[in-house]
C-alpha cells in the first residue's frame, strides 16, 4: 500500500509506514498522441510501477480549458493537433482502471485559470467568453487584452472574475463526482503573472479592498519605466503592497470555496495543488502557498504584515511544488552565475533557494514542517542522466516524496532503468539509515 500524505497540525501523517510517494506527471499535449489507445495506456502505466512510480497526475484539461470527457460545462477536446481519437475511446477511465490494477494511485491535474491556446488559437476565451480574459500591463504597450498579446502561448482568464471562478468550480465538481480520482491537483490555479490582471473588474474590487479610489490607474500600482539598456524595469507605486496582498486574497479565497465545494461532492477526494518552487518571486504570480504560519513580511519588502493570513497550505490535502534547477546542491549554485529566472518571473532571481537542495530546504521552512513532494523537470538534465538521477534522490532525501515532470520526457529519453535505479538506490540508503 502505498504512503499517503496529509496536511495536519503541522506535521506529516502517512497512512502506512512504506516508502515515499512518487508521482509521474502526464501532461495532456506532450502524450495526446502517444496514449489514443488502451494498449498504450497500460504499456506506460506497467512501466511506471516497474520503475518505483506510485501515483499518476493525469491532466484532464489543458490549457485550452477544454477537457478529455463529455462535460456539462466546457467543450470535449476529442482532436489535438491534427490527431483524432475514437469517439468511443474513454480515455480518462481507461487510465483509471489500468492505475488501479497496478496498485497506482491517480490524481486528476486541471489546468484551472488557462483558457486558452495561442498556439492553435482555441480555447473558450476565443470562442465563447472572450470577456474572460485577463488585461495585462505591458511595457511600451499599456494595458492590453490576451487575446491581442502576440505570441501569447497560454491565455489565462481573470481568477477575480466570479464567473470564471463558478466555471473552474464546476469542473472541479464535475471531475471529484463522475470519476473515481484518488485526487484532484490544482495548476496554474493562479494570476498569468505580474502584468496581469488589470481590467476595470479588477480596479474596482481592488478599490473596494482598499476603500478608496486611486488616483493613477494602473501607475498607483506600478508603472513601467525603459532601463536605457533596451529593457524596463518595474517603478512600485503606492499602493503596490496592497496589490499584492489583494491578489494573495483572490486565490486563496477561491481555493477555501473550492475546496469546500470538492469535499460537499466528493469528502473522500484529496485536494490538492501544484506551484512553481520559487517563493522569493511566486508573488508575482498572486500565490502564497506558504503556511500560514510564515510571515513573509519579516524577510521579504513587498510583503504586508496581512499577506500571510492568505498561505494556504492548510487548505491542502496534498502539495507538489516544482524544484526546476539544472543545479542540485547549494554548493553547485553557489559555484555557477547564480541568476535564475523561472516561468512567472519578470526578471531572474538569485539565492540558495534556486537549486533543487535549496529549494526542498525552503519550501520544508515556508510549509512548517507540512509534508510536499519534491518536483523535477527532466529536461532540466537532458544530455545528463547521472544528474538527473542525483535529482531524484535529492528530492527524495530532502521532501516528502518526488514528482517527475513528465513522462514524455522519461520515453524519450530512455531513462527509466535510471530512474529505476535512483528510486531504489535512495530506499536502500534510506533503509539502512533507518
Amino acid at each position: 500500500m502505498t504512503a499517503i500524505l496529509l496536511f495536519g497540525a503541522g506535521c506529516m501523517h502517512a497512512e502506512t509506514k512504506s516508502a515515499k510517494p512518487k508521482w509521474m506527471w502526464i501532461d495532456l499535449s506532450a502524450n495526446w498522441e502517444r496514449l489514443s489507445c488502451s494498449d498504450s495506456i497500460r504499456y506506460y502505466v506497467n512501466r511506471c510501477r516497474q520503475a518505483g512510480i506510485t501515483a499518476l497526475v493525469l491532466d484532464v484539461k489543458g490549457t485550452s480549458g477544454e477537457v478529455v470527457y463529455p462535460s456539462e460545462h466546457t467543450s470535449q477536446l476529442t482532436e489535438w493537433k491534427g490527431v483524432a481519437r475514437r469517439p468511443d475511446f474513454d480515455y480518462v477511465n481507461t487510465f483509471i482502471a489500468r492505475a488501479h490494477e497496478q496498485g497506482l494511485e491517480i490524481y486528476a491535474s486541471l489546468n484551472t485559470f488557462a483558457e486558452g491556446t495561442g498556439l492553435l488559437k482555441r480555447g473558450i476565451l476565443y470562442s465563447s467568453h472572450p470577456e474572460w480574459q485577463a488585461v495585462n500591463y505591458v511595457p511600451e504597450q499599456g494595458l492590453v487584452r490576451q487575446l491581442d498579446i502576440k505570441d501569447k502561448l497560454v491565455l489565462f482568464a481573470n481568477p477575480a472574475l466570479p464567473e470564471v471562478q463558478q466555471h473552474e468550480i464546476d469542473l472541479f465538481r464535475e471531475v471529484a463526482v463522475k470519476f473515481a480520482f484518488d485526487g484532484l491537483i490544482l495548476d496554474r490555479a493562479r494570476y498569468d503573472n505580474i502584468q496581469s490582471d488589470f481590467s476595470d473588474f479588477s480596479r474596482t474590487q481592488f478599490e473596494k479592498y482598499i476603500g478608496r479610489q486611486l488616483e493613477r490607474f494602473p501607475e498607483d500600482i506600478y508603472e513601467w519605466a525603459a532601463d536605457g539598456n533596451g529593457g524596463y524595469v518595474r517603478i512600485e507605486g503606492p499602493w503596490f503592497k496592497k496589490w499584492i496582498e489583494w491578489r494573495a486574497s483572490v486565490i486563496y479565497r477561491f481555493f477555501e470555496r473550492a475546496r469546500a465545494e470538492v469535499k460537499k461532492a466528493n469528502p473522500s477526494i484529496r485536494f490538492g495543488a501544484y506551484t512553481g518552487a520559487w517563493y522569493p518571486s511566486y508573488y508575482e504570480a498572486g500565490v502564497n502557498w506558504a503556511s500560514r504560519d510564515y510571515d513573509p513580511s519579516r524577510h521579504f519588502d513587498w510583503a504586508t504584515p496581512e499577506y500571510k493570513n492568505y498561505g494556504y497550505a492548510e487548505l491542502l490535502d496534498v502539495y507538489t511544488n516544482g524544484n526546476y534547477y539544472r543545479n542540485i546542491t547549494v554548493k553547485e549554485y553557489r559555484a555557477s552565475t547564480g541568476g535564475h529566472r523561472n516561468e512567472t518571473d519578470s526578471k531572474a532571481s538569485y539565492g540558495d533557494h534556486l537549486c533543487v537542495e535549496g529549494a526542498c530546504n525552503y519550501s520544508r521552512e515556508l510549509l512548517c514542517g507540512r509534508p510536499f513532494l519534491g518536483g523535477l523537470y527532466v529536461e532540466d538534465y537532458k544530455g545528463d542522466a547521472s544528474r538527473f538521477a542525483r535529482a531524484v534522490k535529492m528530492n527524495l532525501e530532502r521532501s516528502d516524496g518526488l514528482m517527475i515532470f513528465d513522462i514524455v520526457h522519461i520515453i524519450n529519453n530512455g531513462w527509466w532503468e535510471m530512474l529505476a535505479t535512483a528510486i531504489k538506490e535512495y530506499e536502500q540508503t534510506a533503509r539502512h539509515e533507518r
